[in-house]
């Protein structure tokens, strides 16, 4: 991939919350890019500032009490974390899409389906008319794999399944057709034959519209399925980066070591599954060495001085680890 293909750069983006106990470090000093075309993982546990870092990028941080504090947020080169609220509103569905991860919640119950989804056209679509509204909604419905979208269309969000709606959301999220979608944990409350169908409906859409997707998850197993690059964060920040085979091949970071032991496979049983000992350190009280250091399994005297720098191990890999200091790749 070349500069000039760079859809997204995230460049040191943070991200604080006032709350009665302190302030809490969300999102911090997050740096990464998406190609277009590219479809980037983002994977961590509860609390890691994945969600975060793209409720910043779509201007949906509630202030207060959330503030980016600093940082770029580059789409096409325009810094969204300048614009005003009129220039992210021509942003948002025409450009970035962004499909949540309860979709029970993000659709509202007194309208109908067909209602929600033609305002999204009437909304982003120069010239759009009720009639070509209703016409492109069961265009989209179809799209994603709805068997009859005249009924949904006239169905209210209750009288679909967890899966259905879900089909809804990522319907209603390329009416605009956007370049970028993000998906918020997209196959959290689904059965796992309905997240195998939404994933391969994701990666036929991505074939179909030739856009750039954004999954945010703490599903190993969904990165594995679609993503090209991926990016860990633990406690608000990257310890680990790179394409989804040197991650899934070799990881470096022991956080991104215990997260792949954790995962369970047909081999595991209730008496072998791995997890990682410990908490999260207390986000207000963050400390300055590295912020696995207290769960550690491979903890050495560096990890109580300094936190450690991002190391490049490869043209394509880093790792935030004091292993591997003394071990660059050499360009």
């Amino acid at each position: 991939m070349n500069q000039s293909e760079t859809l997204l750069e995230i460049k040191d983006l943070c991200v604080e919350f006032k709350t009665m106990a302190g302030t809490v470090h969300a999102v911090d000093h997050l740096s990464y890019t998406l190609h277009r075309g590219e479809k980037l993982g983002i994977v961590g546990e509860s609390g890691s500032g994945k969600s975060v870092s793209s409720l910043a990028m779509m201007q949906l941080i509630p202030n207060p009490p959330g503030k980016v504090t600093g940082g770029q947020i580059l789409y096409n080169g325009k810094d969204l974390v300048k614009l005003s609220e009129r220039e992210m509103q021509k942003i948002r569905g025409n450009e970035i899409s962004m499909i949540f991860q309860e979709p029970m919640t993000s659709l509202n119950p007194v309208f109908t389906i067909g209602d929600q989804l033609d305002e999204v056209s009437l909304l982003h679509i120069p010239g759009a008319t009720r009639e070509i509204a209703k016409k492109r909604s069961i265009e989209m419905l179809n799209m994603v794999g709805i068997a009859m979208p005249e009924r949904v269309y006239a169905s209210f969000p209750h009288e679909l399944s967890g899966g259905m709606r879900q089909r809804v959301m990522i319907a209603m999220a390329l009416a605009g057709e956007p370049r970028l979608i993000i998906a918020d944990e997209p196959t959290t409350a689904l059965d796992v034959t309905i997240q195998a169908q939404i994933l391969e409906l994701f990666n036929d859409l991505k074939r179909r519209i030739n856009g750039s997707i954004l999954l945010i998850t703490h599903d190993l197993g969904v990165i594995a399925e679609m993503a090209d690059y991926v990016v860990v964060m633990y406690a608000g920040r990257i310890i680990e980066k790179g394409t989804a085979t040197e991650i899934f091949n070799n990881p470096l970071h022991p956080y991104t070591k215990g997260l792949q032991k954790s995962k369970p496979t047909m081999k595991s049983n209730s008496d072998t599954l791995f997890n990682i000992p410990g908490n999260v350190p207390n986000p207000v009280n963050m400390p300055d060495y590295c912020y696995f250091k207290e769960r550690c399994s491979e903890c050495i005297g560096k990890c109580s001085g300094k936190y450690p720098d991002m190391v490049q191990v490869s043209p394509t890999h880093f790792v935030a680890c004091h292993l591997y200091e003394g071990k660059e790749f050499r360009k």
